[in-house]
């Protein structure tokens, strides 16, 4: 039996770019700066030459939050007409196209072979399941168990719930690959979120992201988790290049 691959770039933060067997998936995409002068996909940003390829390309955006968005994503549509936006219905606040595809949680769609499952978060906008040539991709957006230092018992419990219930609805899927906060603003709570989704939902592939340049915090997660079963990623730079083969 042939080996199903796909590649990953990290692009930053909480911005992915993930190319399978047909398709390129586009995750959040929100810096458009190079992190050296070159701008390349090797210094975290996508310029109109990665969109001229014969594979279909879909970028999604889980919420509006500038930290996950950036408008000079459609204009990729300059390179490539054909590509699909797939965006949390909060989106349409900032831009409203009947060519876009505009989810909530809870919701599904089929755009060829591609097929999209959303759930929510706990904060903004939505979660995005991806079941693509033979991969399920998962992308948290904002889901993460919030402990703020500064909240009270109250609130935390509240994060904790609210967090668990939406995890809880995800448990079932046979997940390959799952994109997972690790927030270091959270500081000894910061894993909170990867562990729990880990232990639950159990991805083969776990790549941790929400973190900005604090690398360090990959590092940290991984020896986290260094029992389980489930695969770590550590990320150390913008424009890691990730396989994945099941």
């Amino acid at each position: 039996m042939q080996n199903i691959n796909c590649n990953i770039v990290h692009l930053g933060h909480s911005s992915f770019l993930v190319e399978t067997k047909n398709n390129i998936l586009i995750f959040d995409y929100f810096n458009d700066i190079p992190v050296l002068p070159e701008r390349s996909i090797k210094n975290g940003v996508l310029s109109l030459e990665d969109f001229k390829t014969d594979k279909d390309i879909f970028v999604f955006v889980t919420h509006s939050h500038s930290d996950h968005y950036n408008p000079v994503i459609f204009q990729w549509e300059n390179a490539n007409p054909n590509i699909k936006y797939v965006l949390g219905s909060d989106v349409k606040e900032e831009v409203e196209e009947d060519r876009f595809y505009y989810m909530n949680p809870y919701e599904t769609l089929q755009i060829k072979d591609v097929n999209i499952k959303t759930y929510g978060s706990t904060d903004k906008g939505v979660s995005f399941l991806v079941d693509v040539d033979s991969l399920d991709i998962f992308h948290a957006g904002d889901l993460n168990w919030w402990h703020w230092k500064e909240f009270t018992e109250q609130e935390l419990k509240r994060e904790e719930e609210d967090f668990k219930r939406e995890v809880d609805n995800i448990i079932g899927n046979n997940i390959d690959v799952a994109f997972i906060p690790v927030d270091p603003r959270l500081e000894e709570f910061y894993h909170l979120a990867g562990v729990y989704f880990a232990e639950k939902v159990k991805p083969k592939f776990l790549v941790p992201m929400h973190f900005r340049d604090n690398f360090y915090v990959c590092k940290d997660f991984v020896e986290q988790l260094k029992d389980s079963s489930v695969k770590v990623v550590e990320l150390t730079h913008v424009g890691q290049r990730i396989g994945f083969s099941k």
